[in-house]
């Protein structure tokens, strides 16, 4: 007899659904992104930790393999449309992200499914985006208490997306998105 697949129509439909939505905010972030640089820098962190939110959604509300990564590609197929000035940058962070949402998910063999799991991606997530605020916003030129602060805030900001996006995680597996989907 044939295995079912755990992607069935159910599962893709749903990431796709978390997708578009991610995919949407991820695009009015990117046309934020020049407006924040040039008047908030600070804030930086905040808007590229909303690239979280796909994978995060996914794995909370199906807890299946591969989710994170398919609705990160998903959500960036969206948010190359809106704003296809920054399309490979939505499919490159869709790679890193949702690769390492994986990874992260699959070190637990895809059985762990406590927040604190989310929360080592977010903040692994949170020092790359440290990383990239450091590298766009010439930190060198800021004051030693404003670097600090621009880096404490652009790891949280992944981390406080994850929050985000495990409260709407559950809020869907509790209306009965996942019902059909467990394993």
């Amino acid at each position: 007899m044939a295995r079912a697949s755990r992607l069935s129509t159910r599962v893709l439909l749903t990431c796709a659904a978390i997708g578009v939505a991610t995919g949407i905010m991820a695009a009015v972030g990117s046309w934020l992104t020049p407006l924040v640089i040039a008047s908030v820098p600070i804030i930086y962190g905040i808007v590229l930790g909303v690239h979280v939110l796909p994978g995060i959604i996914a794995q909370e509300a199906l807890r299946l393999p591969w989710v994170a990564l398919l609705t990160h590609l998903m959500a960036a197929l969206v948010g190359a449309a809106m704003a296809p000035h920054w399309a490979l940058r939505f499919i490159g962070t869709a790679l890193l992200f949702g690769g390492i949402q994986e990874l992260v998910a699959a070190a637990t063999r895809y059985r762990v499914w406590q927040a604190w799991r989310f929360f080592i991606s977010a903040v692994i997530l949170g020092g790359i985006v440290a990383f990239v605020v450091a590298m766009v916003a010439d930190l060198g030129s800021l004051a030693p208490w404003a670097q600090a602060t621009y880096l404490i805030i652009s790891v949280l900001g992944p981390v406080a997306w994850t929050a985000a996006g495990l409260a709407v995680g559950r809020g869907l597996r509790r209306a009965g998105v996942a019902q059909a989907v467990a394993r």
